[in-house]
């Protein structure tokens, strides 16, 4: 017999196939290596587990990921026949010496502390439950848990159709996502003062109160999406939504987004009169400490979230060289009513990109203000601003201390308390397109005080900065294509998408139309309870 040659396709550029199948191109994936196990073996004996140097040697690598996770379904026939725990021999106690004397140490903390409060009065009962005995012999509050609200009261009329779990989220890849293209170029940017980048602790500047107007208008209200939608794309949002949506597997408190369907077209918009636009503070501490003056006190999440804000906005504009020249974009700013209002420095940048085939997603994304590169180059910025509430309950690094000679230490705990907001900015930065992302140091006065000075200024490039925090483009592009493609398969109607308080769940639901819509007369009956 004849032998035939073998047709090899030698691939220069990796291993592999040189080409992907038509049906898998632009589509999320997950990662998978061979070494990776996928679960437990069967223990038939009881003792694979009982050793505490193999107690990891055989669990799975995906953890709670569901995916790969094996559930027994009696209904299939299946029966459990024995769930009782193996019978042990009885013996002495092996404890060592070390544990021991342990216990015997933790045996007089229980009695001191027990002493302690049995002397309390009955009136310091509340207040003795909340404390605890640490390592320095001190007294320290409880952590309080996280506030277990919904952002919004899920109605019974609303239909749960799917859930998206944290673990597979953050598993998925979409690479080779471009930069976007320009289609609208809006507003007016002024220019930034170099000088703040002098300041420090010891040459501190008092933040000001800027009056201006930010515009934080939503997606179906904005008159460019609307004019683009006719002819291009078909998902449309805005940069802070796409932020958060990319970045949801940071998230700790609970948030949602509307999602309206029209003609197989997606439009993301927040809830009127919602907190979406709210700058969270500490989200992702591991050490949360309220007690109950701070609840209600300058310390509440409430009002630090909007000190945060008010922080955020007053030092974006105080930084920049205000009533002098601007750098002028093609159109003018689309949500200026009045000739004679003063809004705040902001370029707006509607830009289109590519998620895959016959899906164009439109970002409107925003630009602080612009600045001269070493080169004498136009570079455009983010300007965002780190905010100290109290040194104690948010990692003891005190920045009057630690900013001028440490300042990477500070930056580390802000990362650490503040992983989702860092993170947000991160990619809004990224979407837009800015040359720099700018933070800003901004402290208390004092810890009960509402005034507040600048300690000094951090500047990034945003995509060395997306490296440092570790936030990977790819993951963030994956999950929002996962969420579009589950929407997109849906009929045309109002969804809303909801963070899960107290898990690491997206939740998706089916609405009414008529949800979070207000009739003019229940608008006016608020605005006269407000005014009484």
């Amino acid at each position: 017999m004849e032998f035939s040659s073998l047709m090899i396709q030698e691939n220069l550029n990796g291993w592999g196939p040189n080409s992907e199948p038509e049906q898998f191109q632009n589509m999320p994936y997950q990662p998978f290596n061979k070494s990776d196990k996928l679960g437990k073996v069967a223990d038939w004996t009881g003792l694979t587990y009982q050793d505490r140097k193999l107690a990891h040697k055989y669990s799975s690598h995906f953890s709670s990921g569901a995916q790969y996770a094996y559930v027994m379904d009696e209904d299939e026939g299946f029966h459990v026949l024995d769930s009782g725990k193996m019978a042990t021999k009885a013996g002495k106690s092996k404890m060592k010496l070390p544990q021991q004397r342990n216990n015997r140490q933790r045996g007089k903390m229980n009695l001191q502390l027990l002493t302690k409060n049995n002397r309390s009065s009955r009136n310091q009962t509340t207040q003795n439950r909340n404390t605890k005995w640490n390592r320095k012999g001190k007294f320290d509050h409880y952590k309080k848990k996280r506030d277990g609200n919904a952002s919004v009261e899920v109605k019974s009329t609303w239909n749960l159709i799917e859930e998206m779990d944290y673990p597979r989220l953050s598993k998925l890849q979409l690479p080779n996502i471009g930069d976007g293209v320009d289609l609208y170029k809006a507003g007016a940017l002024e220019y930034y003062d170099k000088s703040y980048d002098k300041t420090s602790t010891k040459n501190e500047r008092k933040l000001k109160r800027i009056d201006r107007t930010f515009h934080t208008v939503t997606t179906t209200d904005d008159p460019i999406i609307r004019d683009l939608s006719r002819t291009h794309g078909n998902v449309y949002a805005t940069d802070v939504i796409i932020a958060t949506l990319m970045t949801a597997t940071r998230s700790v408190y609970s948030w949602d987004i509307v999602v309206q369907k029209v003609q197989g077209k997606l439009f993301f918009d927040k809830r009127e009169n919602s907190d979406f636009d709210l700058l969270t503070v500490n989200e992702t501490s591991t050490e949360q400490y309220f007690d109950d003056e701070s609840r209600n006190g300058i310390n509440s999440p409430k009002n630090l979230a909007m000190e945060a804000t008010f922080i955020n906005h007053n030092f974006s504009q105080q930084v920049l060289k205000m009533n002098e020249e601007k750098y002028l974009f093609d159109n003018p700013n689309p949500f200026i009513e009045d000739d004679d209002m003063e809004v705040a420095s902001v370029g707006y940048r509607y830009k289109k990109f590519k998620l895959g085939d016959n899906l164009d997603i439109i970002i409107r994304t925003e630009h602080d203000a612009v600045t001269y590169g070493p080169n004498n180059d136009l570079q455009f910025m983010s300007i965002k601003a780190l905010n100290e509430w109290d040194s104690r309950y948010s990692g003891g690094i005190e920045w009057r201390q630690k900013l001028d000679v440490q300042r990477g230490a500070v930056l580390a705990n802000e990362l650490k308390n503040n992983s989702c907001k860092l993170a947000k900015w991160t990619v809004q930065a990224l979407l837009a397109g800015s040359n720099q992302l700018k933070f800003g140091y901004v402290s208390r006065v004092n810890y009960k005080d509402s005034a507040h000075v600048i300690l000094g200024t951090q500047q990034f490039k945003p995509k060395e900065f997306a490296d440092q925090i570790n936030l990977n483009m790819d993951n963030g592009w994956a999950i929002l294509r996962c969420i579009i493609d589950s929407l997109m398969k849906l009929d045309d109607g109002k969804y809303l998408i909801l963070k899960n308080p107290n898990k690491p769940l997206l939740l998706i639901y089916s609405i009414p139309d008529s949800t979070f819509e207000e009739s003019d007369e229940d608008a006016d009956a608020e605005e006269n309870q407000e005014e009484k």
